[in-house]
């Protein structure tokens, strides 16, 4: 169980701020009596002097309250929800720094929030792992009775047709219980780092050797890691394939928002009236294929557990895919 927020007395932002201000002004105020009183005495340099040196003390513990109620818990928080986010499966311990009153309730609501969406993506997992094993046993019972009833050699034609379709329908569910179990998974998939197109130069020409591939701002950091990449390229170039594309142009390139890579072919293309559903979970027209419609879907959501998402702009001819990341990786 994770580590609760420390109830405790906070202050208010506005008194910090307010008390920050004020000791400002009242440092100040006081320096300037004191140094008319002490001026005299001990003379106004060795007066200006030592007030200074204690205004500065003072000022410096001042700051120094500042960044341990402000600064400090912002930090943290903001630490907590980039590791959140990298790690959207671990159970992590929340900031141990509060600060204000209002930052402690700001901070209380994100790791509130935080275990509200892990619990759900856990729900999610558990009800589809539920799902997939209570089908899968009725589908392979159903596959072994084909399997008798195919060696038994005692069947006409007709039957046989209507077996192989009993069995054809079998694998297409069971594919499709493997690909809905892929669409959880891939929400909980990270591939964190940083990647550039001219280091999969060859793996490209290799795997896809039968396509004719261009690749511009191949030196463009993308802020996913190489495996991600690797899984955004291989999805979208089959998917190129299967259109009867035979050249693509892989570009990279910077964006208003952060980094943007497409995947432009010369295939069929998609129809309006399928680009409209071509993200929609199971939505193929290669079903007779053994498609499962559930590709995109995969991508789309391994794209968001990276700040990214995909987007299908339509042209004359071909298909064109866009993949937007919203981060710029550092360096």
């Amino acid at each position: 169980m994770r580590a609760q927020l420390v109830q405790k007395w906070r202050p208010s932002l506005a008194l910090v701020l307010g008390g920050g201000l004020a000791g400002t002004l009242a440092l100040s105020l006081i320096g300037l009596v004191a140094l008319r009183y002490l001026g005299p005495e001990i003379g106004f340099r060795n007066a200006a002097a030592l007030l200074g040196s204690l205004i500065l003390l003072a000022t410096a513990f001042l700051g120094w309250l500042l960044v341990r109620l402000l600064l400090s818990p912002i930090r943290a928080l903001n630490a907590y929800a980039a590791q959140t986010r990298s790690q959207p499966g671990q159970t992590l311990d929340p900031p141990d720094q509060s600060g204000t009153a209002e930052l402690h309730e700001m901070a209380r609501n994100v790791v509130d929030m935080a275990d509200h969406l892990r619990n759900r993506e856990m729900t999610i997992r558990s009800f589809t792992d539920h799902v997939s094993h209570e089908i899968k046993t009725p589908v392979s019972a159903i596959r072994a009775a084909s399997e008798l009833i195919e060696d038994s050699g005692t069947l006409v034609p007709d039957d046989q047709k209507l077996l192989a379709q009993i069995d054809g329908a079998a694998r297409q569910i069971e594919d499709q219980l493997t690909a809905l179990r892929e669409v959880a998974r891939a929400r909980e998939m990270t591939h964190q780092g940083s990647a550039r197109l001219d280091r999969l130069r060859t793996w490209l020409r290799e795997d896809f050797a039968d396509l004719d591939l261009s690749i511009s701002g191949a030196a463009l950091s993308l802020p996913i890691g190489e495996s991600g990449l690797r899984v955004i390229l291989t999805q979208l170039l089959n998917n190129a394939r299967e259109q009867g594309a035979q050249s693509v142009v892989i570009a990279a390139q910077g964006s208003p928002s952060g980094r943007e890579l497409s995947v432009s072919d010369d295939g069929k293309g998609i129809s309006p009236g399928n680009a409209a559903q071509v993200f929609d979970p199971f939505f193929t027209t290669k079903r007779d294929q053994g498609g499962t419609g559930m590709g995109l879907t995969i991508l789309r959501n391994m794209l968001s557990v990276h700040g990214g998402e995909i987007s299908l702009r339509t042209g004359e001819s071909g298909a064109c895919f866009v993949v937007a990341f919203t981060t710029v990786p550092t360096r």
